[in-house]
């Protein structure tokens, strides 16, 4: 049985190329109504029950994230489309949401709803992901970061973490309570979400929140001590720059 499925985009233009890439390439998806607005899109997901929702980020006259404060309890899944916004970005990468950016790449577009075919998500783990996105929505900075465990998704404030080290594709998170979790993605994706928020990578399998450290040992490798007692290497390279870096938090 097709994912009955709903788009909400102001452009009309790009509405008619998504009910396009859908009909070509996606036949476990149906079309059953399309809006131009938050108002428009709120109305249609109250009437058509959707499966799943393609939503625009930027609209007039309410957001994206508008709409889905409106709905608290979702029993759909959701897709945003969305032009280059950093912030927007950031704070859906941060909570672990699916995202298409424009223009409309096809391959990106089938392989975003791949995975929400692939998921097997409770409306509680779903519930959950969107209401930290619309927690770090409203947030200056996104702080409460999504990742995958092998028991499903834990939520952890920025703050919380210590350290960050790479385990071949695999992470293992540090935490301030001295927990320790595995996360089944790469060290990049985390450098790239982190490193507005005072962390550091000082080695390719290491990356340290720069609020926890503790000293910087100059020996001939060069080492950061952090406040759990751990020791990490610091590349030669990144001297210079991670000692920048403390002189400004240092300020």
């Amino acid at each position: 049985m097709a994912l009955k499925t709903i788009i909400v985009d102001d452009e009309l233009d790009a509405v008619n190329f998504i009910r396009s890439i859908i009909e070509e390439y996606c036949p476990k998806l149906e079309v059953v109504g399309t809006g131009h607005s938050a108002k428009e899109g709120s109305k249609l997901i109250i009437n058509k029950t959707p499966d799943l929702v393609f939503l625009d980020v930027e609209m007039p006259h309410g957001s994206g994230f508008d709409l889905l404060a409106n709905f608290p309890d979702k029993t759909f899944d959701v897709i945003f489309i969305t032009a280059f916004n950093h912030y927007a970005i950031q704070a859906i990468k941060f909570s672990a949401v699916d995202y298409i950016l424009k223009p409309i790449n096809i391959n990106e577009f089938i392989s975003a709803v791949d995975k929400v075919l692939d998921k097997k998500a409770s409306n509680d783990y779903r519930n959950a992901n969107f209401k930290t996105l619309l927690e770090n929505v409203r947030s200056t900075l996104p702080s409460k970061l999504a990742i995958p465990t092998s028991n499903g998704m834990e939520y952890l404030n920025t703050k919380e973490i210590i350290r960050v080290e790479a385990d071949r594709s695999y992470s293992w998170f540090y935490l301030k309570d001295h927990r320790k979790i595995l996360v089944s993605r790469n060290l990049k994706e985390y450098q790239e979400l982190l490193t507005d928020r005072n962390f550091f990578r000082t080695h390719n399998s290491h990356l340290i929140n720069l609020e926890y450290v503790k000293k910087y040992i100059r020996s001939e490798g060069g080492a950061i001590e952090l406040i759990d007692g751990s020791q990490v290497p610091i590349s030669r390279g990144k001297r210079d720059l991670f000692l920048l870096q403390m002189a400004k938090l240092a300020k």
